[in-house]
């Protein structure tokens, strides 16, 4: 996705009537990345004026299967959103405060598409999780 198209030309590319909430919704996924879907609520609401609960959770599963938008779901948390589509990176969670931030494929073109034993599935994603402690939580860690 050209990161200089405007969310409008980003809901048109996919077929996607561009609306209000759609285009706030985008916005806040955008500014908020990996962002729960309370948080996007907050910001679309911030951004309208009034939107449903129910409406930003229908936009999210919109951009989700128009592939504008990811769904991660770490164990333990809530689902989490994010723009950053199509270059099957990764990510690290904190255990402790359950920041999470990117991580790209360590080794040559999406080294985790290959797995050991496909079992006949045809695969086209990995999603790796690493787990580990954020620099914040483990200097605090220290300092106690």
């Amino acid at each position: 996705m050209d990161k200089g198209q405007t969310f409008e030309d980003r809901l048109r590319a996919v077929s996607l009537r561009v609306t209000r909430p759609r285009v706030a919704v985008l916005s806040a996924v955008s500014a908020h990345p990996h962002a729960d879907a309370d948080t996007v609520i907050g910001a679309a609401r911030a951004e309208l004026g009034s939107v449903s609960k129910q409406a930003v959770y229908d936009v999210l599963a919109a951009l989700v299967d128009a592939k504008l938008v990811r769904r991660i779901e770490p164990s333990g948390s809530p689902a989490r959103f994010e723009t950053r589509v199509g270059d099957n990176h990764h990510h690290v969670v904190c255990r402790n405060c359950g920041d999470i931030a990117d991580v790209d494929c360590a080794i040559g073109e999406a080294p985790c598409l290959h797995a050991s034993n496909s079992h006949g599935f045809s695969i086209d994603e990995a999603e790796v999780i690493y787990w580990g402690m954020c620099p914040d939580c483990a200097t605090k860690k220290l300092l106690n």
